[in-house]
């Protein structure tokens, strides 16, 4: 009975093609729009939670509030090394290592550009935790080691992207900040022009080339092999506390966890997509109101047609499921659509990002869940959109649907 009801709803649709078409707009924009944000965020989602996971399952990080600015720009809340030397002695802390940042003037040839330096210790157990906890590879020379003085680290940018018109390469010499420092080693992509545009340079090269002092930005601490690292880090903030004579109110730096940076992420990424997808919901609103009206014109086109289907035995069931299967097929047929677009659409903005912005972070995600909820939630929005037109379609009485004109 109900492959009958869908045969014959096909086939009523089908007789209509070019208002069916018409009507599957509203759909096909709305859920391709939708399917597009959620693919997306699902994608970015996952790049950046595998990104996290890179930084080490195994790591604290420690860093001034940044509520008052940014570290290395003013920020008035300061870290020193004797944070640092807290942090390194608590118990369950294997190793670790901090980096301080200043804003620098790179210059090579005759062109001049700005950009984060970022300095850091070079002794070994140090400079593994700061490679390992930034998932950084070198793509060519080497990573800077003890006893390096005047050498320098860059990311893939500086020799693949468009930074400087001539591509940077090992063994070049730049200035910074007017001071001559050859280029050790260039990095391998981290798959974001931002990241990939850092600079690197010994901790003792930034403090005489910027005239720094102690002051530490960011602190990465690795957890010893069997350690909770819940309770390493509440350790870490107990002993920063009581160093730094604060309190929980007071408390002016942050102690975070690799799962803790995860809910972050997704607890920004869900506030986003929220939003997009209620702007999204407007389109869908538009598009039910289209099959609704389609329903409302199809009703009074086949009044006759109901009658004699009701003279000849079909009960006002019949006729409901028939003019809601219609509704539902006429937004089925415009998710699938919609759905094929926006997986074509989340590939191009997947080529774009990564051949034009030089970034991974941004991939389409098209799980199979994604894409049967997308059309099960078409289907549900036609055959909602069509309920009152059937509802309408099976109240009408037989004798006068067949005197209808």
């Amino acid at each position: 009975m109900i492959s009958d009801y869908f045969k014959l709803a096909l086939k009523n649709l089908t007789r209509r093609k070019l208002r069916s078409w018409l009507t599957m707009v509203g759909i096909f924009v709305s859920i391709a729009i939708i399917f597009v944000l959620i693919s997306l965020s699902l994608g970015l989602q996952s790049a950046l939670s595998e990104h996290i996971r890179t930084l080490g399952a195994d790591k604290l990080f420690i860093y001034p509030s940044l509520e008052a600015g940014v570290p290395g720009m003013g920020n008035p809340i300061k870290m020193t090394l004797d944070d640092y030397e807290v942090v390194s002695r608590v118990s369950g802390i294997k190793s670790s290592t901090y980096m301080a940042m200043e804003n620098g003037k790179i210059r090579i040839s005759d062109q001049t550009k700005y950009f984060f330096i970022i300095g850091f210790p070079l002794d070994k157990d140090a400079a593994a935790v700061f490679l390992e906890s930034g998932g950084l590879k070198t793509d060519e020379g080497k990573f800077l080691s003890p006893g390096d003085k005047g050498y320098i680290n860059l990311g893939s940018e500086f020799k693949y992207g468009t930074i400087f018109d001539k591509p940077v390469k090992t063994g070049d010499t730049i200035y910074l900040n007017d001071h001559p420092i050859k280029v050790k080693g260039i990095f391998k992509s981290l798959g974001n022009p931002a990241d990939d545009s850092q600079t690197y340079i010994g901790i003792e090269d930034l403090r005489e080339i910027f005239n720094t002092s102690d002051r530490v930005d960011y602190m990465v601490a690795q957890v010893q092999a069997g350690s909770n690292i819940q309770e390493v880090a509440l350790k870490v903030e107990k002993k920063l506390l009581d160093f730094r004579g604060l309190t929980e109110k007071t408390k002016d730096f942050s102690v975070v966890t690799p799962e803790e940076l995860l809910r972050s992420v997704a607890n920004v990424l869900n506030i986003i997509m929220a939003f997009l997808l209620a702007v999204a919901a407007i389109s869908l609103i538009v598009g039910s109101v289209g099959i609704a009206n389609t329903m409302y014109t199809a009703v009074l086109e086949r009044y006759r047609e109901i009658g004699v289907m009701k003279a000849v035995g079909a009960r006002n069931s019949d006729v409901l499921t028939i003019f809601m299967i219609e509704s539902g097929l006429l937004g089925l047929v415009g998710g699938i659509i919609g759905v094929g677009f926006g997986i074509a659409v989340g590939k191009v903005v997947e080529y774009i990002a990564a051949v034009q912005l030089h970034t991974t972070l941004l991939q389409a995600s098209t799980p199979a869940y994604l894409i049967i909820g997308c059309l099960l939630f078409a289907f549900v929005i036609g055959s909602i959109a069509g309920t009152f037109p059937a509802w309408q379609a099976s109240r009408i009485r037989p004798v006068e649907a067949l005197r209808y004109e």
